[in-house]
């Protein structure tokens, strides 16, 4: 089904001990700017099609890969594999390969957070990034990730309820992977999601069921596909591994992502309406900690997967911003 996206050529390439499937569009070879698009949870690189088909025309070679974990990609078993770090270690060897001494790069959700990371410890090999939903936020010293999302939003919010191996891969198994693809998608709801201890995920989630307008039922079909095979760990796995980040990025405490940035996020996100964020964007926090941010866009009436729901205004503020440089 994969093929199925025209103008999009796939392979695999050895990188830092696993095999990552990796999706490409545009020019070949090693002279047209790269830009590297990452995704996060519970995407793929098929998340980026249209971003992918954007960039081609303008003549950006297009790079999206399953990350470690997802859909053609090697999934190791041991959720401690599923570090930044380790993701990290994933891109270096994945740049290298492509060929170029430096890529631009668009991350979303977890992919935004591994681009943060790659920024922090690479900042040679990227040239400029556009990251999508997840703001930047140096490591502070006095309390864990999980700490910080207990004190604000309590023991249910949904990063705390997949913590444990198997309690969310056997709440997500009771449903039928379409259904889950159509409610993920869907919601909408612009506050923290919180997963109170009588209801199971998808119960909490305000969305329907049914196929979100931007999608098509052969897009939910790509997606159920994929998953069918390989579950919902290797997901999970980024979501447990968020303490043991925090404890490996000790030396960087407090330190800023000097890469020129440009944000972008829906004012409907469930992570922009996370407590504490938006004052964070807009009064001067964010800035301070990524002192090369050159824009932030809020899209009034956009929701989480905003790569896929606004793909055209996302492609072209990704094209504009790369194009400067």
């Amino acid at each position: 089904m994969a093929a199925a996206v025209d103008g999009v050529r796939h392979r695999t390439v050895e990188a830092n001990g696993v095999r990552l499937h990796v999706a490409e569009a545009g020019p070949e070879g090693g002279g047209a700017p790269t830009v590297l698009l990452l995704h996060g949870f519970p995407d793929l690189w098929y998340g980026w099609r249209h971003q992918m088909s954007a960039l081609a025309a303008r003549g950006f070679r297009a790079v999206a890969p399953d990350l470690r974990g997802y859909g053609d990609s090697d999934a190791p078993p041991d959720a401690s594999a599923y570090t930044t770090f380790h993701v990290v270690g994933d891109l270096v060897a994945l740049i290298a390969d492509l060929g170029q001494p430096q890529v631009f790069v668009v991350g979303h959700d977890w992919g935004a957070i591994v681009a943060w990371q790659l920024c922090l410890l690479r900042p040679d090999l990227v040239r400029a990034l556009v990251n999508l939903s997840v703001v930047y936020n140096p490591r502070r010293p006095e309390r864990s990730p999980l700490q910080t999302i207990r004190a604000a939003c309590g023991e249910d919010h949904y990063m705390c309820r997949f913590q444990e191996r198997g309690v969310a891969e056997a709440e997500f198994a009771r449903y039928d992977i379409k259904y889950i693809f159509n409610k993920t998608f869907g919601m909408r709801k612009p506050a923290a999601l919180i997963l109170p201890k009588d209801k199971s995920f998808f119960d909490s989630l305000d969305s329907d069921g049914t196929c979100p307008p931007w999608l098509s039922e052969e897009d939910i079909s790509y997606y159920a596909e994929k998953y069918a095979k390989t579950g919902f760990t290797g997901g999970f796995n980024y979501y447990r591994c968020m303490d043991l980040n925090w404890e490996l990025s000790a030396p960087w405490t407090g330190a800023p992502i000097k890469v020129p940035t440009k944000f972008i996020v829906g004012d409907l996100d469930l992570t922009y309406n996370n407590p504490g964020v938006q004052d964070y964007i807009h009064k001067g926090g964010f800035k301070a900690s990524v002192p090369n941010l050159e824009d932030v866009v809020v899209m009034e009436g956009v929701s989480h997967f905003i790569n896929q729901e606004k793909p055209s205004e996302v492609s072209d503020h990704i094209c504009e911003f790369f194009s400067k440089f």
